[in-house]
């Protein structure tokens, strides 16, 4: 055991042309290497991406190669002298404290609060620049967007229209500057079981966004929440688990006057579009399913990991991944070939 707890080093298989890595822990059961492999293969490069991670138990927990999740210093020192690095995924515990690090961030990584991709660019100076951005931006739009909904009249039934958050962790964070930027949301509406964690959020956008264009609003009561214009979109990024503290039923609460009420837009069935960015260990939620019992439209959340490594795999590779026929059906099938594997979905359960 005492030698888990050793700092493994950072190697590249030398049969590779390009390594990517996956930066973080735990990640027993992430999608992200197989999705990348998947691009790579179909683009006809000889490249992989290795996780980085540190869990309790042996290598062989985890199909080879795998090493152990260094510190921020020594992982970016190690990319820094690799010249077949291309990029990397960082996630938990990772994507805040990297972000100092890096020698620059996207306005999208700093909008989010979070970096979940480094990538390679040549500055000015021609000197090799680190570069911080958060893709699961594109990730949340390109989900809502390629599944919105049609109105007879042609309206765009996101924008103008209000929009919800529930939770108060980093999807949130990011699902504010998505509905703002792309959805234009006329306001946006935020549920969560912990109000000092929605007051953070609050502060924080203030001091960024003295003037948004859509004000953010706490909604803590279901009365309220009955009251309200119904959102158009939904993003919901909390575990799928069933209330059980006060705070935790009434947050439920909220979330189903939310659900009720309201009219399917005019020419679809829906009411709305909720993405559902839970889909780990399994894919259809509670929520998911009170959404669609309510008349809802229901996003997994495998389809924002599908789009965010698709930008990640555009970045590293150069190549426009969404443009090149056939790929991204092969992602999409991959993806959905691992988490069928892995947990019932709602035609299974």
């Amino acid at each position: 055991m005492a030698s888990q707890q050793t700092e493994e080093p950072i190697t590249t298989p030398a049969h590779l042309d390009g390594v990517a890595y996956l930066y973080g822990h735990p990640l027993l059961n992430s999608l992200s290497p197989p999705l990348h492999q998947t691009v790579y293969n179909a683009l006809g490069l000889n490249w992989t991406q290795i996780p980085l991670s540190s869990v309790t138990g042996t290598s062989a927990t985890y199909p080879p190669p795998y090493t152990k999740s260094p510190p921020i210093p020594t992982f970016l020192s190690s990319i820094r002298e690799n010249p077949k690095f291309v990029g990397s995924s960082v996630t938990m515990p990772w994507k805040v404290n990297i972000m100092a690090h890096l020698d620059d961030l996207t306005e999208d990584a700093r909008q989010a609060g979070a970096c979940n991709t480094i990538f390679v660019r040549k500055g000015e100076d021609g000197r090799t620049e680190y570069v911080g951005t958060n893709t699961d931006c594109i990730g949340i739009r390109e989900a809502l967007v390629q599944n919105k909904l049609v109105a007879t009249n042609g309206e765009d039934s996101f924008r103008g229209k209000p929009a919800l958050i529930v939770g108060g962790g980093g999807t949130a964070r990011t699902a504010v500057y998505v509905l703002r930027k792309w959805l234009g949301a006329s306001k946006i509406y935020i549920v969560n079981r912990d109000s000092a964690e929605v007051e953070a959020i609050l502060k924080e956008d203030g001091e960024r966004n003295p003037n948004p264009v859509a004000p953010l609003i706490h909604v803590s009561e279901p009365a309220v929440a009955a009251g309200l214009e119904k959102p158009a979109a939904i993003v919901s990024g909390i575990p799928n688990y069933p209330p059980k503290t006060p705070e935790e039923i009434k947050a439920r609460g909220v979330i189903q006057a939310f659900f009720s009420g309201g009219s399917p837009l005019s020419g679809d069935s829906y009411k709305g579009v909720i993405l559902e960015m839970c889909y780990h260990p399994v894919p259809w939620t509670e929520i998911a399913q009170l959404a669609s019992d309510a008349g809802w439209k229901v996003i997994l959340g495998s389809e924002a990991l599908i789009w965010q490594g698709l930008e990640q795999a555009r970045l590293w590779t150069g190549q426009d991944i969404a443009a090149k026929p056939g790929v991204v059906q092969q992602v999409k099938d991959v993806v959905a070939k691992s988490i069928a594997s892995r947990a019932p979905s709602k035609s299974n359960l």
